[in-house]
């Protein structure tokens, strides 16, 4: 533990600002200079190094009827990664300088302020990583709450940041992996990852008959859905094994869903909402990225595709929606 001396912050300078991306209308940003205040009891302020762009941002971004504009500075960013500049009372466990990814809310900016439960340390092994830590931890949860083991016919639907990390992970442990995708660059970044084929997702009913001619008629042990859209939670259903494993890891926020329950009944499915919400696990996931990073199993390289300056978030939102060649992930750099 250290010493309250030792986690006492400095004074900010006398002229310290928060630079803080707003969006100030849909698709519209505007950089603002406030303001920042040091770090109130139990907080830990975090000089941001980066924070990578969600494809939940984008919803928001498109300014749906149940937005309200301008949103809070720093609004949007939750996948934030930096170092302590600041920390606040009765905070222990953390010193001053320590690089940390964290589970905060306001993360395109320069700094950002959560409580020290919504911290994770990064090893020294990492410096030179950027780290967006949020995201890796849900990819991590997905994982542990698919249930997958070696030897299971794995589909996985939507091959962006989530599903080609999920990719991965599935073909580390021995699983037989089939991706479909709509982009060709997307199906052959799942090849790279270890996926053992590859279908476009184009029509519907031939996607099914592949499935059924690769499985033998047996279709999927599991299926993970990581679109948030409602055709590929359709398809998803279709391909899953009677007794299989349905794993909702997409984002769903554009309105209700309808799902062919009479086919889940009669698949007899097991079906999960794989998102997580407890920060505490929240928090363990990204734990476990990072010895997922670190022992190998999962490299960020193919999946942190493409950097803009916080003061182009918008050319970022606009990217992750449109996803030009290659694009996996948008990061957008704070500091």
């Amino acid at each position: 533990m250290f010493k309250a001396k030792d986690r006492a912050s400095p004074p900010p300078a006398r002229h310290a600002r928060l630079r803080a991306a707003r969006i100030i209308a849909p698709g519209q940003v505007e950089i603002q200079l406030l303001p920042l205040r040091p770090p109130a009891p139990g907080e830990i302020r975090v000089a941001l190094e980066g924070c990578g762009v969600c494809a939940s941002n984008l919803e928001p971004w498109a300014g749906p009827d149940w937005m309200q504009f301008p949103i809070e500075p720093g609004g949007l960013g939750h996948e934030g990664w930096g170092r302590i500049d600041a920390i606040g009372a009765g905070v222990t466990g953390f010193k001053i300088g320590q690089r940390v990814a964290i589970l905060g809310q306001h993360s395109f900016a320069s700094h950002d302020f959560v409580l020290e439960e919504a911290v994770v340390p990064l090893p020294a092994e990492l410096d030179h990583l950027p780290f967006p830590g949020e995201p890796l931890g849900c990819a991590m949860n997905i994982f542990r709450r698919s249930g997958i083991v070696p030897g299971q016919t794995v589909a996985i639907i939507g091959i962006g940041f989530l599903g080609a990390a999920l990719t991965r992970l599935a073909a580390n442990i021995g699983a037989d992996v089939i991706a479909v995708s709509r982009r060709p660059a997307a199906l052959a970044l799942a090849r790279r990852m270890g996926a053992a084929r590859a279908i476009p997702m184009q029509d519907h009913h031939t996607i099914i008959d592949e499935m059924r001619a690769l499985t033998a008629n047996r279709f999927c042990d599991v299926v993970i859905e990581a679109t948030g859209k409602q055709w590929p939670l359709d398809l998803a259903g279709e391909i899953v094994a009677q007794g299989g494993r349905l794993v909702i890891a997409g984002y769903h926020q554009d309105g209700p869903r309808q799902v062919d329950m009479q086919n889940w009944n009669w698949r007899g499915i097991d079906v999960i909402n794989a998102h997580e919400r407890d920060l505490a696990v929240c928090r363990r996931g990204v734990q476990e990225a990072i010895a997922a990073v670190l022992t190998g199993r999962l490299n960020l390289s193919p999946l942190l595709t493409h950097q803009y300056p916080l003061e182009k978030l918008d050319e970022a939102m606009n990217a992750t929606r449109d996803k030009p060649g290659d694009f996996v992930k948008a990061l957008v750099k704070c500091n």
